[in-house]
């Protein structure tokens, strides 16, 4: 009789042959894990012992962890965050050395939830948390071919004093990660209302390459626009004829990030994007654009090139936003397509993360082991 192997050992099996060479994680729970996966499973718990990942060394104790956990869901260890030395954030320092991306091991993930994105990526979780103040959720998602979505500010704790940052999960994909995303959301419990469902078809949506002043990688681009090209042609998606041009919120996200909120030109670009970005979204359109304007760096660092350019204005304006694949450059990197919705419709922008993805091609996973 052919004995079926857990999925939690499954997980703690990958991690034990690939995390030397990924360096995803930099804690592992394996003893742990299996006693929490019996216990959910005894108890028929909702995530009946579905193994996911935390990020960093305190991620254990982030709401969603426990939400999770208390679902049935069972942590298998911690993962990569930036180390010191730096003040560059797209990369992760493993228990085993420098984060490595799965799709190239000469590119970083992606930051700051590094490991997280690689852990699932890679698939020693079926999910990860994650939290993004700037694109620390969707940049790592965008660059290791992974679904990455950042929740509305303020809907869940904030690790971060500014407020600046809120919880984020990884999955393989928008439909994976849907019952994570209920249960740190709402416990399964949720009216699907009160997030924006059900959904109109075509989608209504406006996509912006650059949103009016981000300097993008032509072919990052060209691949994203295929992408939207493609959900056109198939009648998932209708362009609406809107300005999506935002002012440039760096000098804004800095300010706020460093303490000065009522900084006056802080408050000056804040509320002019956020009543660009109401209009925009209006009836409930989604913004559509690349999650980065660049490929993954080396690990040398990212040059002059912002990673963060096309995520963090959704981090001053609080809205959910997600990064799913939208194929890959010719140097066989991933690209993300960023979807931003409206305040407070995260599980409406997950069901249209799922409507896209079902139109896009799947998806592949990295090629693991040996990749390059």
């Amino acid at each position: 009789m052919t004995r079926t192997t857990s999925a939690v050992a499954r997980a703690l099996e990958r991690i034990e042959r690939l995390d030397p060479a990924l360096h995803a994680f930099i804690e592992v729970w394996p003893d742990e894990a299996l006693a929490r996966e019996r216990e959910a499973l005894a108890r028929r718990l909702p995530l009946g012992g579905l193994p996911f990942a935390v990020k960093g060394p305190s991620g254990i104790r982030s709401y969603a962890a426990r939400r999770l956990i208390a679902a049935g869901g069972v942590p298998v260890g911690a993962t990569s965050v930036p180390g010191p030395g730096t003040v560059w954030q797209t990369w992760g320092q493993g228990a085993h050395g420098r984060t490595v991306n799965p799709w190239r091991a000469d590119r970083t993930p992606g930051g700051s939830s590094a490991g997280s994105a690689v852990a699932v990526a890679a698939g020693m979780a079926e999910a990860a948390t994650g939290s993004d103040g700037a694109g620390s959720v969707r940049i790592p998602a965008a660059w290791c071919g992974v679904f990455g979505l950042k929740t509305t500010n303020g809907l869940l704790p904030s690790p971060d004093r500014t407020g600046l940052a809120s919880a984020g999960v990884f999955a393989r994909s928008a439909a994976a990660a849907e019952p994570y995303l209920r249960q740190v959301l709402g416990g399964g419990s949720t009216p699907d209302g009160a997030f924006g469902l059900p959904l109109p078809f075509p989608l209504p949506a406006v996509y912006s390459e650059d949103l009016g002043f981000a300097e993008v990688d032509p072919e990052v681009a060209a691949v994203v626009r295929a992408a939207v090209d493609r959900l056109v042609a198939a009648g998932t998606v209708r362009l609406l004829d809107r300005d999506a041009g935002l002012l440039d919120p760096a000098g804004a996200w800095t300010a706020v990030r460093g303490g000065s909120p009522d900084d006056p030109e802080a408050v000056r670009v804040r509320r002019a994007n956020d009543e660009r970005l109401d209009a925009l979204l209006s009836g409930g359109a989604l913004l559509l654009t690349p999650a980065t304007p660049n490929r993954p760096h080396g690990h040398e660092g990212p040059g002059s090139r912002y990673s963060t350019a096309l995520t963090w204005a959704f981090n001053l304006s609080g809205h959910p936003a997600a990064s799913l694949p939208a194929g890959f450059t010719g140097d066989g990197c991933p690209v993300g397509l960023q979807l931003v919705a409206s305040r407070g419709t995260d599980l409406g922008l997950l069901a249209a993360a799922r409507a896209v993805e079902d139109t896009l091609p799947a998806a592949p996973a990295p090629p693991l082991p040996g990749h390059r």
